[in-house]
């Protein structure tokens, strides 16, 4: 009779203070439901701040045992939106509407223990990799014991699973093809802003920050725009013999914003007024380089911050661009991640634009836009001085600054050393 009555102890789900200035949350979007299953650090729920929309991963494995604060709900951090229950410690879904009476008889849910064997090498799988890494390995039946990690201390990064995935090694070669997709395809799922034509939808967090910030931009800073044309036959034929061998000796995908934002930087280190921000009544001159680098995400656009890029190099470019691109689409960063930008690069060329007239991303002064890389045909002076026609891979880049600081002449230095960086590429890639 004295048998041990197991007390029932719930793990609160908490809204997350996603930075020291973010002092409430509004919850977007539950991913489970009330009686769902879920696995420790999987994603539970969705919330947008006035910094960054997120994933909020379960603190615990069990059961979603209480949701508190519904979809669209406001609250404070620290706030306990819901509960988990151990698998086993309260009914699993709707008929738990008065869990007390029902703890006594879990026979249910007894013959549903958690899988035995993976839970010795539980601890090391958080310790090695990532909450995306472990859905992608999840989805995709892998064992991370057999993965090979590349990144600090052995730990596995998302490179290093795609890559085994297209091996072939663990699974058919159908799956092969799915790899870098995982993170993607979660926000594919999220209704559009107008599902109906017809239909009035409120503005999302997101997109009520986004027309904001535009609007203050453009009665903060004297807009003005030059454009320069840009022949990269040179990188574009460099990129197409380097890609394959980086990626497999690196595990990084070669892509050619690491060209634009190494010309950038060489750029910004000649012309630091371009780097600079005006506060008040003086102009800051910023120590380093912060890239903040336009990420387009199907519920909106949001402009993540390579921090210090002045000091990476080529491969650390590449690398640092894929993981804020990665973070964005699967809404993992962090407050500090999208702050202390001091110049942007927009990319509307990767949807076919010919080029953009880009809004300044306040404080900055200056934004870069480039425009989408095409074939045409152009006349080539060669080192005789003999013209002659050729097809070369052009594009064109625009530089919108603010003309309370930054003189149109300064606007076109800049722009030609940029151009005459990029079309003379000579920089080690890696």
């Amino acid at each position: 009779m004295g048998a041990a009555r197991k007390e029932f102890m719930p793990t609160d789900i908490i809204m997350p203070q996603m930075g020291e200035s973010i002092v409430e949350g509004t919850i977007t979007k539950w991913l489970k439901k009330k009686g769902d299953k879920v696995q420790r650090d999987e994603p539970l729920f969705e919330i947008s701040t006035d910094k960054v929309d997120a994933e909020i991963p379960s603190p615990a494995a069990g059961i979603l045992h209480e949701i508190k604060v519904a979809e669209g709900a406001t609250v404070q951090v620290n706030t306990v939106v819901g509960t988990i229950a151990a698998d086993g410690e309260a009914a699993p879904s709707a008929p738990a509407a008065t869990p007390k009476k029902e703890v006594p008889k879990p026979q249910a849910v007894a013959p549903q223990p958690e899988p035995a064997a993976p839970s010795h090498s539980e601890e090391d799988e958080h310790a090695r990799s990532s909450p995306l890494v472990r859905k992608i390995a999840r989805e995709n039946n892998i064992d991370l014991s057999q993965v090979e990690g590349s990144g600090l201390g052995g730990r596995i990064t998302k490179q290093d699973i795609t890559a085994f995935l297209e091996k072939g090694t663990a699974a058919p070669a159908a799956v092969a093809a799915v790899p870098s997709k995982p993170a993607a395809s979660a926000p594919a799922a999220r209704p559009a802003p107008a599902a109906i034509p017809g239909d009035t939808v409120p503005l999302t967090n997101m997109r009520r920050i986004i027309a904001q910030r535009m609007i203050e931009s453009r009665r903060t800073s004297a807009h003005v725009h030059c454009m320069f044309q840009v022949d990269i036959t040179r990188i574009v034929n460099l990129r197409n013999k380097a890609k394959s061998g980086l990626e497999q000796r690196t595990g990084s995908r070669l892509t050619f914003m690491p060209f634009f934002v190494r010309g950038t930087i060489i750029a910004l280190q000649q012309f630091p007024i371009v780097n600079a921000s005006l506060e008040a009544d003086a102009i800051r001159y910023h120590r380093h380089v912060n890239i903040g680098v336009a990420v387009a995400l199907d519920w909106g656009l949001i402009v993540p911050v390579l921090k210090n890029a002045d000091e990476l190099n080529f491969l650390g470019l590449q690398r640092g661009i894929t993981d804020l691109g990665e973070r964005s689409r699967g809404k993992k960063l962090k407050p500090e991640d999208v702050e202390g930008s001091t110049f942007t690069i927009t990319n509307p060329g990767q949807f076919g634009a010919v080029f953009g007239l880009p809004i300044i991303n306040q404080p900055n002064s200056a934004i870069l836009g480039i425009g989408g890389i095409m074939k045409v045909p152009l006349v080539v002076t060669d080192k005789d001085g003999t013209d002659s026609i050729a097809i070369r891979s052009v594009l064109h880049l625009t530089l919108g600054y603010d003309h309370r600081l930054i003189d149109g002449a300064v606007a076109d230095q800049f722009m030609a050393l940029l151009k005459k960086t990029l079309e003379n590429w000579s920089e080690d890639i890696g």
